[in-house]
């Protein structure tokens, strides 16, 4: 099994496979327009611009769990995104990651990439995982990692 065969909503609720990412290095995280953290966004795009010539693709997925710190729609999520921080990279449609509502998508990388505490919850919005050429995910970045400090991981896969 892979993040290939997993399909995802935009936030115009078109259903997206991740198919399409084949053969590219892939950071799928959790996001949010009104946390700590969120000027992430500026640092992932940053990455994106530096890599994606090379095969990097970031995804970004707006989570409101964590604080309530999403609470817009999908579409004033991704156009905080575009605004604020001049994301280029896709931002989908808002998702549950923990709980009995969890994305599949987010299920998976879960089990894929546990993390460190008690169990596989993710803690907080900028969960980064990043996934390799094939598929499969490799490694988990917790929210206050910064986005820069995966850059030696993304050159290793790229």
């Amino acid at each position: 099994m892979s993040v290939y065969e997993f399909t995802v909503a935009t936030p115009a609720n078109k259903q997206i496979s991740l198919e399409q990412y084949k053969g590219k290095v892939v950071i799928i995280a959790n996001t949010a327009s009104k946390c700590g953290l969120t000027p992430q966004y500026g640092d992932l795009e940053t990455l994106y611009k530096e890599y994606r010539e090379q095969g990097l693709e970031i995804l970004g997925f707006p989570c409101n769990q964590f604080g309530g710190q999403e609470p817009g729609s999908s579409e004033e999520a991704e156009s905080f995104c575009q605004v604020n921080y001049g994301v280029t990279f896709p931002v989908f449609a808002k998702v549950e990651v923990n709980g009995e509502g969890a994305d599949p998508l987010f299920q998976y990388l879960k089990e894929q990439q546990p993390g460190a505490g008690e169990d596989s919850a993710i803690q907080w919005n900028f969960t980064k995982f990043l996934i390799n050429r094939d598929g499969q995910v490799v490694e988990r970045f917790e929210p206050k990692t910064s986005p820069e400090t995966m850059v030696q991981a993304i050159k290793e896969l790229l």
